[in-house]
């Protein structure tokens, strides 16, 4: 929940540049998304303020320069659409989009990571590699000098050279993959994919982190799978809906929309108007008697209603969840949901 502070402590940022995360902590705000992008805008319009660049697009360790509205060029607001909006269920503003992914947008790469220092016995260091399940270890002064990076592979290749096992024939030495937290996310990609990692430095020029090939991986299975899954879920949703329900029935939900721009046609559908097609409880009484008539046109038979709506219910919530770009990666259970969702549907999908 956004919580709005004193105007005086909006208007003491006036001609400071501060992070967002400093702007964020200010509302008490954890995830950006369309509402709280609002409040926040709304809150330094009224105290005759603005960002720049916009804090809606900005990394979270990003600074901004507050300075006066005023200075500002308006710029013309889209009209506002006639009819019952749910705000939660409108697409995101292209204003709240993220700008760019960090490298210190991974979690491994500002989590830290295990060094050794140049004069540790090379036993020592694969020891520690074994028991911490590790691919790599760097070696480096402070952590802010890198000598070099042992790995399982460089350890092979000295063995095959014949070399004595010391650290220093045991390190990779030659155009080590070094990137700074503010470097582009996929810029880095290939390096990853060449060398299997890539060492992060944080702002105060020392080791921050680590991004293995395996942080790459968990990071967008974690991310793209529940939007793979939604979007399946919404595909199945329209195949079941156009098949059973005539234009009418759609236009009846498009209350978002001008009369003239009422399709009819299901492809045109918020995920909100799936509810309002089928929820019988809603509280408007005519959208209800609708849904009643629209439920029994499905011929589900051997489908509990109320559990089917209450799952659509929580779909939607994880839905809106991932399209507002919450930081925090969807927890197992909220996975599951969505994938059980989707296996009903494909039963009863035409």
């Amino acid at each position: 929940m956004t919580t709005r502070p004193h105007e005086r402590d909006v208007s003491s940022l006036k001609g400071r540049t501060v992070s967002v995360q400093d702007i964020l902590d200010l509302f008490q705000v954890r995830v950006r998304d369309h509402r709280t992008v609002h409040r926040i805008s709304q809150a330094f319009t009224d105290a005759g303020l603005t960002t720049l660049p916009d804090f809606a697009v900005c990394g979270l360790r990003s600074s901004v320069d507050v300075v006066p509205l005023a200075a500002v060029p308006a710029q013309r607001m889209p009209a506002e659409p006639e009819g019952e909006v749910d705000e939660a269920d409108e697409a995101l503003p292209s204003h709240a989009l993220p700008q760019r992914l960090l490298l210190g947008d991974i979690p491994s790469a500002r989590g830290g990571l295990v060094s050794v220092g140049p004069g540790t016995p090379l036993s020592q260091t694969t020891f520690l590699m074994r028991t911490k399940g590790l691919s790599q270890i760097p070696v480096t002064t402070g952590m802010a000098q890198v000598h070099g990076v042992v790995t399982w592979g460089s350890v092979a290749k000295m063995y095959g050279a014949g070399k004595p096992a010391t650290l220093d024939n045991a390190m990779e030495k030659d155009e080590l993959p070094v990137f700074d937290a503010r470097q582009e996310f996929f810029a880095a990609l290939p390096v990853v994919r060449e060398h299997g990692y890539l060492l992060v430095r944080g702002d105060d020029g020392c080791l921050s982190g680590i991004v293995t090939a395996a942080d790459v991986t968990d990071r967008f299975e974690g991310a793209a799978r529940p939007f793979f899954i939604v979007g399946e879920i919404e595909s199945l949703l329209r195949r079941c809906l156009g098949a059973a329900l005539d234009t009418e029935a759609i236009k009846a939900v498009q209350t978002n929309k001008k009369p003239e721009h009422r399709t009819g046609q299901v492809s045109d559908l918020m995920f909100g108007d799936y509810l309002r097609l089928l929820d019988g409880d809603q509280t408007k009484q005519s959208l209800a008697e609708r849904a009643n008539r629209n439920w029994a046109a499905l011929k589900w038979p051997n489908m509990p209603r109320e559990q089917f709506i209450g799952l659509l219910k929580r779909v939607k919530d994880i839905r809106n969840r991932i399209a507002h770009f919450d930081e925090k990666p969807l927890p197992p259970e909220m996975i599951d949901e969505l994938t059980t969702f989707a296996k009903v549907l494909r039963e009863f999908a035409p």
